[in-house]
């Protein structure tokens, strides 16, 4: 029974250093006037399940716009837009997000964010089955890389067939 116990003990050190780390990031955005937002690129990526969380006064909105309305910034044409004062954005996608301002005049005068979001690990149905790494970041902070996600599935799956192995030579004496 000690060696069933030890087995235990050995699989949970695994689970709680390997597998729960394994989860999305927040990011808040202090969003106002006279920020540059380009100065904290980071140069790591957002993953897909990551969330930006961008605080404000009165007197803003967070508008999702296309890449060209965020080129020009264009008012108007908002996929989604929140005046809240607390935005969160689940990033459900992969690829570029963009946010700007709506109050007239202040996208011109620097309130955009770009933000470029790697695709999560597979969990076996859809996407790519990779990560990003080292996605540059334009205009906000990056959450940490989804890059050690990628990795864990080869690795649970070694895992298992380890405490598989374990169980049945545990079975057998």
């Amino acid at each position: 029974m000690t060696n069933l116990s030890t087995l235990v003990g050995y699989l949970a050190i695994i689970f709680f250093t390997v597998v729960a780390p394994a989860s999305s990031a927040t990011q808040s955005v202090e969003w106002s006037l006279g920020k540059d937002y380009s100065s904290l690129a980071t140069g790591k990526p957002f993953a897909v399940g990551d969330t930006i969380v961008f605080n404000y006064g009165a007197g803003h909105t967070v508008d999702e716009v296309s890449e060209s309305d965020y080129k020009s910034c264009t008012l108007g044409n908002a996929i989604s837009s929140d005046s809240s004062g607390t935005t969160s954005i689940a990033l459900k996608t992969a690829g570029s997000h963009y946010f700007i301002c709506g109050i007239p005049g202040h996208c011109d005068g620097g309130m955009k964010l770009s933000v470029k979001v790697g695709a999560a690990a597979s969990s076996g149905s859809g996407g790519g089955g990779t990560a990003a790494k080292n996605t540059p970041v334009e205009g906000g902070k990056a959450g940490p890389s989804a890059s050690a996600a990628a990795v864990l599935k080869p690795f649970e799956a070694l895992v298992v067939t380890c405490v598989v192995a374990l169980l049945c030579g545990l079975a057998r004496s």
